[in-house]
C-alpha cells in the first residue's frame, strides 16, 4: 500500500497551503515551549484542547512509560508525552520533512536520547515486532482506516507491555473499526469532528 504522509484533515489537502506553525507543549517540564514546524498540506496536530483531556487521562501512567507516536505527523503527542515524564518515545512517519522537524524539537529540547524516529509505515514496523510499548497513539490520516490494521498489528506482534493504554483519534463520522475483544474502552469524547478514545489492554 502506499504509505500515508502526515496527518490529513477531512477536507482537501489542496485547501491547507504549506506555511508556518507552531505547536505548543501544554505542560509538563516544557510547558508553555513553542516550536516551529511547516505546515505542510494534510498535517494535523491534535489540538489542546483534545490534549489536555487525554494527558489528564494518561497521568498516572506517564511516568517512566515507554510511548509510541504511530502517525506522528508534528509529533504533538509524543513531545507532549515526554514533557510529563515519559521515558522514551518512538516516533513514526512516512513524511521525512516531518520527522527532520521533530527531530529538530528534540535537539532543542534535549531530549534526543529519550526518543527514535523511523521514517516508515507504521503497519510495517508493527509487523516487525517494534516495542513493546506501554502507551500508544494512533491519530493516523482521517477516512483511510487505518485503525483496525493497527490495533490487529499490535494486539497480534507483542507491540505491548502487559497493561498498556491505547489512544486512537478519528474522524467523529469514521466507520467503528473492529478492534481486539479483550481491549477495555476508558474514555470515550467527540469534539467537533473528532472522536477521541482510550483503551486499556489486557495486564
Amino acid at each position: 500500500m502506499t504509505a500515508p504522509r502526515g496527518r490529513s484533515a477531512k477536507r482537501p489537502a489542496s485547501a491547507r497551503p504549506a506555511s508556518a506553525s507552531s505547536l505548543r507543549i501544554i505542560g509538563g517540564r516544557w510547558r508553555g515551549r513553542k516550536l516551529r514546524f511547516t505546515a505542510a498540506q494534510g498535517l494535523r496536530p491534535t489540538g489542546d484542547r483534545i490534549r489536555e483531556t487525554l494527558f489528564n487521562w494518561l497521568a498516572a501512567e506517564l511516568p517512566g512509560a515507554r510511548c509510541a507516536d504511530l502517525f506522528s505527523g508534528s509529533g504533538a503527542l509524543g513531545l507532549e508525552a515526554l514533557s510529563r515524564g515519559a521515558a522514551h518515545c518512538d516516533f513514526i512517519d512516512t513524511n521525512p520533512e516531518s520527522l527532520a522537524q521533530i527531530r529538530q524539537h528534540l535537539s532543542t529540547l534535549d531530549a534526543t536520547s529519550q526518543a527514535r524516529c523511523h521514517a516508515c509505515n507504521a503497519l510495517d514496523l508493527l509487523a516487525a515486532g517494534a516495542g513493546p510499548w506501554d502507551i500508544v497513539f494512533i491519530d493516523p490520516p482521517f477516512g483511510l482506516q487505518l485503525v483496525e490494521p493497527s490495533c490487529t498489528l499490535l494486539a497480534a506482534c507483542g507491540a505491548l507491555a502487559p497493561g498498556a493504554s491505547v489512544y486512537i483519534e478519528t474522524g467523529a463520522d469514521e466507520p467503528e473499526a473492529a478492534l481486539p475483544a479483550d481491549w477495555l474502552l476508558h474514555r470515550d469524547k467527540t469534539s467537533g469532528a473528532v472522536r477521541y478514545r482510550l483503551f486499556h489492554t489486557a495486564a
